[in-house]
């Protein structure tokens, strides 16, 4: 089975959550965004993902607005299931930006980053990264992944929410991305099942097909 959760900010507890308990060997959890457990590169920093990755389930993010970009960009590239990942640790991986992944018979289309409400504090304290912007680039790699698939995807993984659900989200309407005219695209020229996305720090379904996920675990119907 595959299970979806929001950020995590480097809080292990999340992998004791009564959900995550039942989460089974081969299984899937993905998160959406601020993983948070790559930040220093310390020694305890490598254990933990060491134990992450030795878990009997597979763990997959995307990174969100607070992660270590110097860190994240010296993991290997890899082919995981259909598309590119950053090879953390074992059975860890990180879910880069306009790839598409096939999981269990199921495509995912996942796209990280964002811009962070505390970026200029961020900064003065230099753990402000400017690959937390998603590039030009990056969009043009996402519409073209979509237009191999004929714009058909089953899910969808970000860490911002599409511009449209900003206002009844109350978030960061002053600011503009390279994202938000991509993700209207998106809701209107492709085709979905659900969309999860972080950043809000809220649980909260936004009929008909859009999840703000913090702290649940959900598990997706097989």
């Amino acid at each position: 089975m595959i299970y979806i959760t929001g950020d995590m900010h480097g809080d292990f507890s999340r992998f004791r959550d009564s959900t995550t308990h039942k989460i089974k060997k081969g299984d899937t959890l993905i998160i959406c965004g601020d993983f948070g457990f790559i930040w220093d590169g310390s020694r305890s920093e490598k254990q933990i993902l060491k134990k992450i990755g030795e878990l009997k389930y597979n763990v997959a993010f995307i990174d969100g607005c607070h992660e270590n970009f110097k860190l994240l960009e010296q993991y290997p590239v890899v082919e995981w299931n259909g598309g590119k990942a950053g090879q953390i640790s074992g059975k860890l991986v990180h879910l880069k930006r306009g790839e598409i992944y096939n999981i269990e018979g199921k495509k995912f289309f996942t796209f990280g980053g964002g811009h962070s409400q505390d970026a200029d504090i961020r900064r003065d304290a230099l753990t402000w990264y400017e690959q937390e912007q998603p590039t030009e680039k990056e969009v043009e790699h996402g519409v073209q992944n979509l237009l191999d698939n004929d714009g058909r995807v089953d899910y969808i993984i970000t860490h911002e929410p599409p511009q449209s659900l900003k206002k009844c989200l109350d978030l960061d309407l002053l600011h503009r991305l390279e994202t938000d005219t991509f993700f209207e695209q998106i809701i209107t020229q492709c085709s979905f099942d659900k969309w999860f996305f972080g950043k809000c720090h809220m649980n909260k379904i936004i009929p008909q097909k859009f999840y703000a996920l913090f702290d649940n675990v959900i598990a997706l119907p097989k």
